[in-house]
């Protein structure tokens, strides 16, 4: 994979989430130069050098850091993953409550070293944080996004591949809405390759029913909070996705990913951020206006903006 001359990513939080997005970085050669930038000096030294001793066998020339903001400098594409991480007990908007914070404070400071920058939020609520930072910073909103459902949608795509008998990569499906419990696969435009969903069938793999369909996207929506019970974290595969939106914003790609962007008239949505088929290049990302919905999507899709759109006013508030 042709590496971008003089491209630079910087991953922003040393935590197991960004710390792994620069290592899905370097072994894919996603940006010539990476840097990781934290406010834990300890940490973040740490994980750099760690990281710097295997370039050698990466596809990127180099990996930087500290706790000194100007590392930032010169980014091309930043991607925040600093933040909270949800506790036992804690609700999703005391979460939201603590990582606004830090993206309030953060931003402007970001900016200042990186003012050219795409930003890609995969602190969570990443949707909410997204709509919050656009509105701190009065960036275009396809200049500050979110990595949305790039993940949810890899995850949907696996379990149906499994179950089709088919490679990953024939699977044309998206998960889209919020990052979260309201999430949802657009079943009236997935195919495998070119058959519709409900369709599909080759020896060994009977036609899949709309029951399976509807647990199979169950199962991807709750797919982290498995991870989560076993390992404490998600990592590897958010490391790997938003390494991948990275490549489509330096490689100028115009990629379509379920990306989360802050909406204007998009089906009559207005200020809010959700995933939805978005064109991603050197840009940033911009929502696919005439993407279709069947009636019943668009009303998952209103309901998923209406749950999003109540935390964002009480952090506002």
């Amino acid at each position: 994979m042709e590496i971008i001359e003089n491209s630079k990513l910087t991953v922003v939080g040393a935590g197991s989430v960004g710390s792994s997005v620069a290592y899905a970085a370097l072994i894919r050669g996603s940006a010539r130069h990476i840097a990781l930038y934290d406010i834990a000096t300890e940490k973040v030294d740490a994980e750099v050098l760690d990281l710097a001793h295997g370039t050698q066998f990466t596809g990127s020339s180099d990996i930087v850091g500290g706790s000194d903001i100007s590392v930032v400098a010169g980014s091309h594409v930043v991607v925040i993953t600093a933040g909270a991480k949800q506790r036992p007990g804690q609700t999703r908007i005391e979460l939201a409550e603590v990582n606004a914070g830090i993206i309030r404070t953060m931003m402007p400071q970001l900016l200042d070293v990186a003012p050219h920058a795409v930003y890609v939020i995969v602190t969570n609520p990443c949707d909410v944080l997204t709509v919050l930072a656009q509105e701190e910073t009065g960036l275009p909103p396809e200049r500050i996004f979110a990595s949305g459902t790039v993940l949810d949608t890899s995850r949907l795509r696996w379990k149906l591949a499994e179950r089709a008998g088919v490679s990953t990569a024939s699977v044309h499906a998206h998960i889209i809405g919020e990052h979260g419990d309201t999430e949802f696969p657009l079943w009236s435009r997935a195919t495998i390759g070119t058959v519709p969903i409900l369709d599909w069938e080759m020896p060994g793999y009977p036609r899949i029913s709309r029951d399976e369909l509807d647990a199979i996207a169950i199962d991807v929506r709750d797919a982290a909070y498995k991870v989560i019970q076993g390992k404490g974290a998600t990592n590897y595969a958010i490391g790997l996705s938003s390494a991948r939106i990275v490549e489509a914003i330096l490689r100028d790609e115009h990629a379509v990913m379920p990306v989360s962007t802050v909406l204007h008239d998009f089906h009559g949505l207005d200020g809010v951020a959700l995933s939805v088929p978005s064109i991603v290049s050197a840009t940033g990302a911009v929502p696919i206006r005439n993407t279709t919905f069947s009636d019943e999507e668009l009303g998952l899709l209103r309901h998923s903006a209406d749950a999003l759109a109540g935390v964002a006013a009480s952090l506002r508030g």
